[in-house]
């Protein structure tokens, strides 16, 4: 199967990707992609659900249900405010390629 894009024929995504995104907007997908996956998996691990959370951080539901399905963009502080009722916090670690 094959995706026509601008007149091109593509047949995976990575090649369509590579059309419509620059190389550091592919790049910050990925690394929002692997913190979404990360808080997902440690509110699972806590056995805890999204209302759960929202009383032990104080961040309302919806709010975390937006960043757990990737639907905004959160700021720090809301980020910090998840992870620690999680055991988790945020670290500064290369880029793993």
């Amino acid at each position: 199967m094959s995706i026509e894009l601008n007149g091109n024929k593509f047949t995976t995504w990575s090649d369509v990707e590579k059309e419509l995104f620059t190389p550091e907007e592919i790049a910050e997908n990925k690394l929002k992609v692997a913190l979404i996956g990360k808080l997902v998996k440690a509110r699972k691990e806590k056995g805890i659900t999204q209302r759960e959370l929202e009383t032990l951080s104080g961040v309302k539901q919806p709010v975390i249900a937006r960043v757990e399905n990737g639907n905004t963009t959160p700021n720090l502080s809301t980020i910090l405010k998840i992870l620690q009722p999680l055991g988790k916090t945020l670290a500064i670690v290369p880029i793993e390629e």
